[in-house]
């Protein structure tokens, strides 16, 4: 992640302590900052179009899934009129998905990647999952932004319902991080826990209505489908950039209800566990 700046090493609290507050995290604004745009630096740095890369990326992603479901396949939504429809049902659903893969899997071995850093300085620990979080929607918002353009330029912009797209993005995060900071803490004794997470990640892509949708499921593979917390959300994603209208809310409660266990149940085990990870890492 980088050296911590001399300016922002206020006394803090140990490793076994309880979690950092909010105001010890502002304190450390800089580092996170900091290693935030190193990563993004870092990740670029030997490449020869650079910072042009996280934009041809997204932008090739976008024309191939036009060209190849729009123009090409002439791949249709039910009940979609828009020749564009499909594309950006698959754009949008590959875009959040990206997002939730990104933090979740950088989440469950931030512990591991920085056991160095861990050792050497004193600072609150939870700067390393705030980072990874930073830097994932960094990428998003660089994606995301190619994409508004998409349906800018295509005459499909859904007008004052995107900005339903940001209380999703919170839950979202919050769901993805709690998930990732019990993995991190887990993986940290149980090395095993990395790759059982990059098997189940692929099986849960697939079991995510993202590439296909649950209408053209068989009505006995629909209830194991709705089990799946991210079900709901990328329906709220599709209904905003497809139909164009603001999501059902109450079809939320379950992911919500998830993310705060997660999350409350990962400081828990990270408090518990922390001065074990030091000797482990």
């Amino acid at each position: 992640m980088g050296k911590l700046p001399l300016q922002s090493q206020p006394q803090t609290t140990s490793f076994n302590s309880l979690p950092p507050s909010l105001l010890s995290l502002w304190q450390y604004r800089a580092f996170i900052f900091g290693s935030t745009k190193r990563e993004f630096q870092m990740k670029y740095k030997n490449s020869l179009l650079g910072f042009a890369w996280p934009i041809l990326n997204p932008l090739a992603l976008i024309l191939v899934y036009t060209l190849v479901f729009s123009k090409i396949m002439g791949a249709r939504l039910p009940g979609a009129e828009s020749i564009y429809a499909y594309s950006i049902y698959l754009c949008i659903g590959i875009i959040v998905w990206s997002l939730f893969a990104e933090i979740t899997s950088r989440s469950q071995t931030v512990f591991l990647d920085n056991a160095n850093l861990l050792k050497k300085l004193n600072f609150p620990r939870l700067c390393l999952p705030i980072v990874v979080i930073f830097n994932a929607c960094l990428n998003f918002l660089i994606i995301f932004a190619l994409f508004i353009l998409f349906l800018l330029v295509t005459n499909q912009f859904p007008g004052w319902v995107i900005l339903a797209v940001i209380p999703l993005l919170l839950i979202q995060i919050g769901f993805a991080i709690g998930l990732g900071i019990n993995l991190g803490v887990l993986n940290v004794f149980f090395r095993d826990i990395g790759y059982f997470y990059g098997v189940a990640l692929q099986f849960w892509f697939w079991l995510t209505p993202i590439v296909y949708s649950v209408n053209i499921l068989p009505e006995t593979i629909r209830p194991l489908i709705a089990l799946n917390p991210l079900s709901s959300l990328m329906e709220a994603y599709q209904t905003i950039f497809i139909k164009q209208q603001w999501p059902d809310w109450s079809s939320l409660w379950y992911i919500i209800i998830l993310a705060l266990l997660l999350n409350l149940n990962g400081l828990r085990l990270f408090r518990k566990r922390s001065g074990e990870m030091v000797d482990l890492l």
